[in-house]
């Protein structure tokens, strides 16, 4: 995640800690401590009441065969636990549809890890919540892809928009941080200001929009990717309204999910907008943000148990975690494909090989790169910089 309110704004944010290696009680929103273990998603279940459309898991009506039970489960966390993992994020196909997930959601934050849920948030009951709340979720980022004929129309569902800013209502009601999750495509790109803008007037203030991943129904979804020039135009557009918002004093946290190609452009944003003292103080802090995190920040857990590098990338297992520890399968140097993911940036090719920014960015996802056909190694096919701005000067003498 990349947090365009923190670089462009100073807003300091709870996730602050891992994005940029923040140090508990400092006064600067990023200064160094690194985080040392991934970040890890719990995909609990295939299973989901809604048939959306870019469903990254492929999602189905009923469970997987063989989904970890609640005993499995918890010996999961009490690992994660033990190996120092800060987060789980509770994912699915729809997790609200596990009977046990308070229990499960009580087992990680008493062991110590900071759990969170991502949710159509159309299951966001006021008991449901109240009881996610009671068992210590930290956060619940509710998926909304445009307005309401939209929306269901993504969701393959009538009423799940209706349902979903109910159940964000909700959260709100009783206490619960809640956010906003946007995958943004051609498709309901011109819906995105109108939700914000809804969202916004109901009392949310946390905002994440993600690039389409080619995964699960996903994959076949790249005649409705947004192409180089709609890309640019609609982070330039999310960066504008962060810094319109931050001015009138409203402090909405604002973050782009899923294309390091951000990372590089938001610095050329800040050259434009401030100058380089500001473009040269966003790229230090995205130095340490370490660019695209697969395979060593962020890992994924499915509901069979499997390990893979992130919660994309479900063609590849690492290893079963009821057959070993996750500590002891995310620590297996020899496996060929984490150590190659983690030792990238010098096997990059391509335009990503010369790149300035690819200290930042690390050529970006690996998984849509073997998507288009364009190798392990090869360039992101969402990256939308030009020439000028991959070639240019560093804004900072501590870059690579």
């Amino acid at each position: 995640m990349i947090s365009v309110s923190t670089l462009l704004c100073d807003h300091a944010a709870d996730g602050n800690r891992l994005r940029y290696d923040v140090e508990a009680g400092t006064d600067d929103p990023v200064s160094e401590c690194p985080q040392r273990r991934p970040v890890v998603v719990w995909n609990t279940t295939n299973r989901c009441n809604l048939e959306c459309v870019h469903c990254y898991a492929g999602a189905e009506s009923e469970p997987t065969a063989g989904e970890l039970t609640t005993a499995e489960g918890k010996r999961l966390l009490e690992d994660l636990a033990d190996y120092g993992a800060p987060v789980v994020l509770f994912s699915g196909g729809e997790p609200m549809v596990r009977e046990d997930l308070a229990e499960l959601v009580a087992c990680a934050a008493d062991a110590g890890i900071r759990p969170v849920l991502s949710t159509n948030g159309t299951l966001l009951t006021a008991d449901r919540a109240r009881e996610l709340k009671r068992a210590g979720l930290a956060y619940a980022g509710v998926s909304v892809d445009g307005l309401a004929e939209r929306n269901d129309e993504f969701r393959g569902v009538d009423g799940a928009f209706r349902a979903a800013v109910e159940g964000i209502e909700t959260c709100l009601d009783v206490g619960l941080k809640t956010g906003l999750r946007y995958t943004v495509t051609r498709q309901n790109v011109d819906d995105l200001d109108g939700v914000v803008d809804l969202l916004s007037d109901v009392g949310l203030d946390r905002f994440c929009f993600y690039h389409l991943s080619y995964s699960g129904r996903g994959e076949t979804l790249d005649s409705v990717d947004l192409d180089t020039a709609e890309r640019r135009e609609v982070v330039t557009r999310i960066c504008d309204r962060t810094l319109e918002a931050h001015r009138r004093g409203d402090e909405i946290e604002t973050l782009l999910v899923g294309n390091y190609a951000d990372a590089a452009y938001i610095v050329e944003y800040a050259r434009r907008e401030f100058g380089d003292d500001a473009a040269r103080r966003v790229y230090e802090r995205l130095q340490r943000n370490g660019g695209d995190p697969t395979g060593e920040r962020v890992a994924a857990v499915d509901c069979l148990g499997n390990v893979h590098p992130t919660q994309f990338w479900r063609t590849y297992s690492l290893g079963n975690v009821r057959d070993r520890l996750f500590s002891d399968i995310w620590e297996d140097e020899d496996n060929p494909l984490l150590r190659a993911v983690r030792n990238r940036p010098g096997n990059l090719t391509g335009k990503c090989a010369d790149c300035r920014y690819k200290g930042i960015c690390r050529g970006g996802s690996r998984l849509r790169a073997l998507a288009a056909d364009n190798g392990l190694f090869g360039p992101d096919p969402q990256c939308y910089l030009d020439n000028e701005e991959r070639h240019g000067s560093v804004p900072t003498a501590n870059a690579d």
